[in-house]
């Protein structure tokens, strides 16, 4: 019955997926959004999976197939890590991805990153990165991060699709359009790298003040928003040979 109503919605709000091949000549950068044990390792905290999660499973197995590719050809990688102060509760939510906690790191698959001289570690405390790489002097890290690296084309990854992914991409895709983040040209989202998570009816319906959220659903939702903010949402990605002139 779930799946049922997926695809209706599907077919209601459809979107197109493309397959996107990146240039070597054209600099893309990868951005990692949240894949953290907070939100991804079993058991690890309030916002964690109960139990093993397809959906979350695909997107590291992605995530950390791109990031290696990007490692080994030196390319700039930038990853927003969740991470909250315990007096400053991110509502609605309960407390989670606590500053000094284990539930604000890299998940085992991704820890790699940490030592790797391209990557570009950024600790955010809200939902969306673009926001969360503010400095108090009025710098932006993910903004000069851009412009460092003269990046024309992003490629974005991670969790939850339809919140700190989605905000994160509407705020830059703003921000590009405003002219604030030359010489970045497309942003693009790939749908098997990205992921949400799950509480369905059934259970929000017995649990006080909580609003469901059908992972499956909630996904696609989340890459038809983007893709009406102006972002390229990919059902794969691969890497080319530079283009011909």
């Amino acid at each position: 019955m779930v799946l049922q109503k997926v695809d209706l919605l599907k077919n209601e709000i459809p979107f197109e997926e493309e397959s996107v091949v990146f240039s070597e000549d054209v600099k893309t950068g990868l951005v990692l959004v949240d894949i953290i044990n907070g939100f991804c390792t079993v058991g690890a905290g309030n916002l964690a999976p109960r139990e093993p999660n397809r959906q979350i499973s695909e997107m590291i197995i992605e995530s950390s197939r791109l990031a290696t590719v990007f490692c080994d050809n030196e390319w700039p990688i930038m990853a927003f890590l969740d991470s909250h102060h315990p007096d400053k509760l991110e509502h609605p939510y309960p407390p989670h991805c606590i500053t000094g906690t284990d539930e604000s790191n890299l998940v085992p698959a991704l820890q790699w990153l940490e030592r790797e001289p391209n990557v570009t570690i950024r600790r955010k405390d809200c939902y969306d990165g673009y926001l969360g790489s503010m400095e108090e002097d009025g710098s932006n890290v993910f903004v000069d991060w851009v412009k460092t690296n003269q990046i024309k084309t992003l490629l974005v990854v991670g969790i939850c699709t339809d919140i700190c992914v989605l905000d994160f991409v509407c705020s830059t895709l703003s921000a590009r359009n405003r002219g604030f983040l030359s010489p970045l040209e497309d942003v693009v989202v790939y749908s098997r790298g990205c992921a949400t998570f799950d509480f369905p009816v059934s259970v929000a319906r017995n649990t006080k003040d909580d609003i469901a959220h059908p992972q499956e659903l909630m996904h696609h939702v989340g890459l038809y928003m983007a893709k009406g903010r102006g972002a390229k949402i990919a059902r794969e990605v691969s890497f080319g040979a530079p283009e011909k002139p």
